[in-house]
C-alpha cells in the first residue's frame, strides 16, 4: 500500500473523444474544479480540436495519440512512455476506447486505472477491461450503478459518484440575455422553448420537432429552438420542413455562450431515449428553468416531477407539448417551478460537492494501490530516455501534428 501521498497527486484523464459534448464538458469541469494543490493533470486525447484548446489554456498538458477500440502499438507504447516519465499516479478513462487504452498502460505500468462511465449503461467493452485489468468503475447515477451490478462488476470496484453544476456560471438573470434571440430575430414577449444537446439518435430530437408539431397548435405563438449539432441534423430539418414547422422551429447550431442561452428561453426539454444524468437538464435547473424530461436512466434523480419539472414517458411528444402548453400558459407557475428548480441545484447538484466526491475516490484509489516496484521508477521529460521511447515520443508528436490522425476517424 502506498499511503496517502505527501506530493501531488499526478493523474493522466485518458479522454477517449475531444467534441462538444457532455463527456468533454464533464472532464473539463472537473480538472478545472480540482484543488491544484493537491492534483496535476495531464490529458491523452485521440485528436486536436477547441476542447484540447480549452484544455491547454487552463493548463493541462494535452498529449494526442489515437484511440481505435483495438490501440495500436504506437498509442499503448506513448501512452506506457508518458505514464513512467511524468510519474503519473493514476490514469482516469472516458469512454471504452480509452478505457482500453488505460487499462492495458496501467497494466504494464503497475498504475491504478478509473473510468468513469458517462452513459446511462456500462458497455460490454467497458466490462471486460475491468474484469481483465482490475480497473475501478465509476457511475454517475444510481440507475447505472445497478446496472453494471448486474452485468457483473466487482463490487469492490464499483461506486457511484453523481454529477454537479456550476452554479454560479448557470443562474438565473434579471432579463434576456438576448445572445440567442438575437440569433432567431425573436423578441422578448415570444415564448422560446429549447432542446440542448448533440443531435444524435439516443438524445431523441426527433421527438422534441413532433412535440413542436403539437405545440403550434395548442400555443401558436411559442417557438422552439434546437441548440446543438450532431448527426441528425439534415433529417431533422427536412422534419421540419415536411410538417411545416419552418416558422416554428429553429436551428441555433453551436452556442458557446450557454448560460446566455438558457437566460432566453423560458422552458428546456430533455426528450432522450437514453440518459444517465445530463448535464444540459443541470445547466437548465440552475438557471432557474423548468424541465420537461423524459423519464430515463438518472433524469428521475434531478427532476421532482411537479416541483422543479416534469417527467414524461420516452418519446412521449404529445404529453410533451401539453405540458410545455400548461407552463407556457400560467407564467406564475412557470416562475415558481423555476425557482423550486433553482433551490433544488443549489442545494443538490452544485459542482463543489461533485468534485469532492471524485477527488475523495481518486485519493483511496492511489492510496490503496500497491507500491511501485523500485527497479520501475520512471525518469522525467527532461532526462534521455532509450532509444526506441524517442521514437515513440516522436511519432506521438508527429500525430500531434496531424500525420497519423486518419487512423482515429
Amino acid at each position: 500500500m502506498r499511503g496517502l501521498p505527501n506530493k501531488k497527486i499526478r493523474v493522466l484523464e485518458v479522454i477517449g473523444n475531444a467534441i462538444v459534448g457532455g463527456m468533454e464538458s464533464w472532464v473539463e469541469q472537473l480538472v478545472t474544479h480540482l484543488p491544484a494543490e493537491r492534483f496535476q493533470i495531464d490529458a491523452l486525447c485521440p485528436f486536436e480540436s477547441p476542447f484540447t484548446n480549452r484544455l491547454r489554456a487552463a493548463g493541462i498538458d494535452v498529449t494526442v495519440v489515437p484511440m481505435p477500440e483495438s490501440p495500436l502499438w504506437d498509442s499503448i507504447q506513448a501512452a506506457t512512455t508518458l505514464v513512467k516519465s511524468q510519474q503519473i499516479d493514476l490514469l482516469h478513462a472516458h469512454l471504452p476506447n480509452a478505457h482500453v487504452l488505460a487499462g492495458l498502460v496501467g497494466r504494464l505500468t503497475d498504475r491504478p486505472v478509473l473510468t468513469t462511465i458517462h452513459g446511462r449503461q456500462m458497455t460490454t467493452l467497458d466490462l471486460e477491461v475491468h474484469r481483465t485489468c482490475s480497473t475501478h468503475v465509476s457511475v454517475v447515477c444510481r440507475h447505472s450503478h445497478f446496472h453494471a451490478l448486474a452485468l457483473g462488476a466487482t463490487p469492490e470496484l464499483l461506486s457511484c459518484e453523481t454529477n454537479g453544476v456550476d452554479t454560479d456560471r448557470f443562474r438565473p438573470a434579471p432579463q434576456r440575455s438576448r445572445v440567442l434571440r438575437d440569433a432567431l430575430k425573436l423578441h422578448d414577449a415570444v415564448p422560446l422553448v429549447g432542446f440542448i444537446g448533440r443531435l444524435s439518435p439516443e438524445k431523441g430530437p426527433e421527438v422534441f420537432v413532433r412535440a413542436a408539431m403539437l405545440l403550434k397548435g395548442l400555443h401558436p405563438e411559442a417557438r422552439c429552438v434546437l441548440i446543438g449539432e450532431g448527426p441528425m441534423e439534415a433529417g431533422l430539418r427536412q422534419l421540419v420542413k415536411k410538417l411545416r414547422l419552418s416558422g416554428q422551429v429553429h436551428f441555433a447550431g453551436l452556442v458557446r455562450d450557454m448560460p446566455a442561452v438558457y437566460q432566453d428561453l423560458d422552458a428546456a426539454i430533455s426528450s432522450s431515449h437514453s440518459e444517465a444524468m445530463p448535464l444540459a437538464v443541470m445547466e437548465a435547473m440552475s438557471s432557474g428553468l423548468p424541465v420537461i424530461a423524459a423519464r430515463v436512466g438518472g433524469v428521475p434523480e434531478i427532476v421532482v416531477h411537479g416541483q422543479t419539472g416534469w417527467l414524461v414517458g420516452p418519446g412521449d411528444f404529445e404529453d410533451i407539448a401539453s405540458r410545455v402548453a400548461g407552463l407556457l400558459a400560467d407564467p406564475t407557475a412557470r416562475a415558481d417551478m423555476g425557482q423550486h428548480a433553482r433551490t433544488y441545484a443549489l442545494a443538490r447538484l452544485g459542482t463543489q460537492a461533485s468534485t469532492a466526491r471524485v477527488e475523495q475516490l481518486m485519493t483511496r484509489i492511489v492510496a490503496t494501490a500497491p507500491a511501485q516496484p523500485l527497479a520501475s521508477a520512471p525518469t522525467t521529460m527532461t532526462t534521455p530516455v532509450a532509444v526506441d521511447d524517442t521514437a515513440v515520443l516522436h511519432r506521438t508528436r508527429a500525430v500531434q501534428n496531424g500525420t497519423a490522425l486518419s487512423q482515429t476517424q
